[in-house]
């Protein structure tokens, strides 16, 4: 594990529970993916002692809570099979499937070991989706639109899991541990896979297409990966249960985005998974801790740099 230090968000020593002369250990779940490898680069740069578990270095987290007996102060569960569009409406069982037994490990273990305190990542999939239709008049969702004792449909089987997710967080807290929910919205980056749609329209105005594809002219809210970051864990430093939006409230389009990044000209696509209509959070309880630092022209420039 790397301790250079360098410049970017930064958590304080106290944010993770720091005691006088004793490293904060933090287990990351999920670090060599896009919101897990940036948790592992922060969390290094502030010298804490940082555990990392990844399927892609060889090593299932599933494994690991089965026969972990370690203690951590905080554990970032950023372990999920994803993909995009097209792994959340063309695998949903496999997606499904593969997440509960993920995230089942982890309550199973976190019963057990007691850890200071867990940040569950839920999803922007978990908001019912009539709440985001077409011919609905576009609202910001808050957070007190899902109901856990009253469920309405999420988005696919990806949103079910996020639901179940928050509702095993809830019986956690009951149990008598540390929970933190965080429902990211259309997180974005430099490092983001192009199976997502900011990287790949990055870059098709980089290559110069005329025009641009996008997929649909659907509306997303976009938060860069950094704030995703930061405001975490300030989240968990501040010990908010949640759950709460990270979000910046922003409405862009698609194909907005494509003609912000430079586009001569765009096309939207008819035969490609599209999602819902308008995805766009209310920032208002995020905003009571933290502001996002990156605009999403700041984003932009960097993803075409």
């Amino acid at each position: 594990m790397g301790h250079a230090r360098r410049a970017g968000p930064e958590p304080s020593s106290a944010a993770l529970g720091q005691e006088a002369g004793r490293a904060v250990k933090v287990l990351v779940t999920g670090s060599a993916g896009f919101v897990g490898a940036r948790f592992r680069q922060v969390l290094e740069w502030g010298d804490h002692e940082v555990y990392c578990v990844d399927i892609a270095d060889g090593f299932d987290c599933r494994i690991f809570f089965r026969t972990a007996t370690a203690y951590f102060d905080l554990v970032i569960h950023c372990a999920a099979v994803v993909g995009g569009r097209t792994m959340i409406e063309g695998a949903p069982f496999h997606l499904a499937a593969e997440d509960l037994s993920i995230d089942a490990e982890l309550w199973r273990w976190a019963r057990r070991a007691h850890p200071g305190r867990i940040v569950y990542f839920s999803s922007s999939a978990a908001y019912p989706i009539d709440l985001q239709a077409a011919e609905r008049e576009p609202t910001q969702l808050v957070e007190e639109d899902i109901d856990l004792d009253h469920v309405r449909t999420p988005d696919q089987s990806y949103g079910w899991v996020k639901l179940t997710g928050e509702m095993m967080a809830r019986v956690a807290r009951a149990e008598g541990l540390a929970v933190t929910v965080c429902r990211p919205f259309s997180g974005y980056g430099e490092t983001q896979d192009p199976c997502y749609p900011f990287p790949a329209i990055m870059q098709r105005v980089r290559r110069g297409e005329n025009p641009v594809q996008v997929w649909s002219d659907s509306v997303r809210d976009f938060i860069h990966v950094d704030d995703i970051v930061a405001a975490t864990l300030v989240a968990a430093d501040h010990g908010i249960d949640g759950p709460v939006n990270l979000c910046t409230g922003r409405r862009m389009s698609f194909v907005e985005l494509a003609y912000l990044a430079g586009a001569r000209g765009v096309v939207v696509l008819n035969n490609m998974p599209t999602g819902v209509h308008h995805r766009v959070g209310d920032p208002t309880r995020m905003l009571d801790f933290y502001e996002p630092k990156v605009t999403l022209e700041e984003g932009i420039a960097r993803g075409l740099a």
